[in-house]
């Protein structure tokens, strides 16, 4: 089986995290849902940690590798890959309800979010119109350029060659599609 990902990354110590302070009443990730049966000690991360280490697990065990019935491997992938996704649906419902009570009880934080959001979205393609002008003026120009060209008809060359060369100089070649 996979090793543990505790100490993975650099500044966590290895081994399970320490438990968050939790307050009496209130639910956290180290009680068990409501009907769902859990182990002794166990929260609802360390259960994702296992079930993800367990799809892992599935996809590189070696009883998979030297091939046995292939329905077999399937349903047991299949299992594995399920409860991940069931105990991540648990966590992220955990953390929608921590979403609804900090709504309840400090509206003015998700309003400031909000804020938070819209100013930045509204960088975004406040730069975004900025490209999009920048590339407006380019070609304005270069059309301005060819406009200003073509109204000096007593600086053209005579005949028709050399109108048409000085003409199309200032055109800029079309790209070639591969």
């Amino acid at each position: 089986m996979a090793a543990p990902l505790g100490g993975m990354f650099s500044g966590q110590p290895p081994g399970p995290p320490p438990p968050p302070q939790v307050l009496p009443g209130q639910p956290s990730l180290l009680q068990a849902a409501p009907g769902a049966p859990r182990p002794p000690n166990s929260t609802l991360v360390d259960e994702l940690e296992s079930s993800f280490e367990a799809c892992f697990a599935s996809l590189v065990s070696q009883d998979y590798v030297n091939g046995t019935d292939q329905e077999e491997i399937r349903t047991g992938v299949d299992q594995c890959i399920q409860k991940f996704l069931d105990i991540a649906r648990q966590t992220e419902c955990f953390f929608l309800q921590k979403r609804l009570q900090l709504s309840v009880q400090k509206p003015e934080q998700v309003i400031k979010e909000d804020v938070l959001e819209l100013r930045s979205e509204l960088q975004r393609k406040d730069a975004l119109v900025q490209k999009h002008l920048t590339k407006l003026r380019h070609w304005q120009q270069v059309l301005e350029d060819i406009n200003v060209q073509h109204k000096k008809p007593t600086e053209i060359p005579q005949g028709s060659l050399a109108y048409l060369e000085q003409a199309s100089a200032n055109i800029p070649a079309p790209l070639k599609q591969p």
